[in-house]
């Protein structure tokens, strides 16, 4: 009787693990042309307009696909979707290191935010189904580590990489090596169809009694604020620092590379406060509100007095913002998820007031 409950958590854990590794290996892929953006420039001889056609490119198929990825999920098995969009995402970064024409390589980014899109809808479906509320802040905070990650990682060693070998092997190795995590995710990905709201005895509300929902709106707009942050880090910090402020390209990878680094820690650390928060009997939105709110403003803070900042503090605030970011971030994709578990909604009209 205790033997499957084990293997139960031994599966959860390998299940997890490769979520966090796609999530790292998906930020890792989209960060890497912010890195080559110098280098691209005088390759392609670039305006600054084309450059930031380019750089913004992958944000249209990106926001276009995610509601094609949310249906796909909810309508097919999300372990299957998962993989065929890693399998994308993986391959349009090999090609980008392939093409040697601006409208190519724009095709290749354009593929690459196609493919990605599946990321969050499925990882968030596969943690709500399949991982219980007390468990969910530190398996959150996983995939947000893995988001930071991946650019942290990504800067440091692809900036030290592309200056010595260029840009295009390290988009060609990162593409093609990526590949190899269908393996352990065809051995591992989780089994069955457990879930727990189901378990619950909650029903699937309509994306018109979602809407209804004020927290829903309240957390959408925290996570707007969220995603701002972290794409003026994933996409303009290398650049701004370098343009801007004038560190050397080295630099520029330590100071990007620590703030994403930040990021995971703070928010790994925040994730499993919040568990133990919620474990030890505390309402779980208002634990996840409560974390949100406080890295939100603690965020937005930091940013702004690190545009006023000497060079020096400016970093200093930077690395707060960062920090905050992870605070945040840990507890947020959570109200998004507690909103698809329909806890509110099962509730009826009085949760329009949490």
């Amino acid at each position: 009787m205790t033997a499957k409950p084990a293997v139960d958590e031994i599966r959860l854990s390998h299940v997890l693990f490769l979520l966090a590794l796609s999530v790292f290996v998906n930020y890792l892929d989209r960060a890497n042309l912010s890195i080559a953006a110098p280098l691209l420039k005088n390759e392609f001889q670039l305006s600054a307009t084309k450059l930031g056609v380019l750089l913004s490119s992958f944000f249209r198929t990106y926001s276009f696909f995610l509601p094609v990825s949310g249906w796909l999920v909810d309508r097919f098995d999300v372990k299957w979707v998962l993989a065929s969009g890693f399998f994308l995402w993986s391959a349009a970064t090999a090609a980008t290191g392939a093409v040697h024409a601006f409208g190519t390589l724009l095709l290749a980014r354009l593929a690459l935010g196609a493919g990605e899109s599946v990321s969050y809808p499925a990882c968030s479906t596969i943690l709500s189904r399949y991982f219980p509320e007390h468990k969910r802040g530190f398996a959150n905070a996983s995939i947000v580590a893995g988001m930071a990650l991946g650019p942290a990682l990504g800067t440091l060693a692809g900036g030290i990489l592309m200056s010595r070998f260029g840009w295009r092997p390290v988009f060609l190795v990162v593409g093609l090596t990526s590949l190899l995590w269908l393996l352990p995710w065809l051995r591992w990905m989780p089994k069955g169809n457990r879930d727990f709201s189901s378990q619950s005895g909650l029903y699937a509300p309509g994306m018109l009694q979602i809407l209804e929902q004020r927290s829903a709106w309240g957390t959408c707009v925290g996570l707007f604020c969220m995603n701002y942050l972290m794409y003026f880090l994933l996409t303009w910090l290398p650049f701004y620092l370098m343009h801007e402020r004038h560190f050397s390209l080295a630099a520029m990878a330590k100071i990007a590379g620590l703030a994403h680094f930040l990021m995971a820690v703070a928010a790994t650390s925040a994730g499993w406060v919040s568990d133990r928060c919620i474990a030890s009997g505390k309402t779980p939105t208002l634990v996840r509100k409560s974390f949100m709110v406080v890295g939100q403003v603690g965020a937005g803070i930091s940013l702004a007095a690190c545009v006023v900042s000497g060079p020096v503090l400016s970093v200093v605030c930077l690395l707060l913002a960062a920090a905050f970011w992870g605070i945040s971030a840990s507890n947020t994709g959570q109200l998004l998820k507690r909103l698809r578990d329909r806890k509110q909604l099962a509730s009826g009209p009085d949760c329009k007031t949490s």
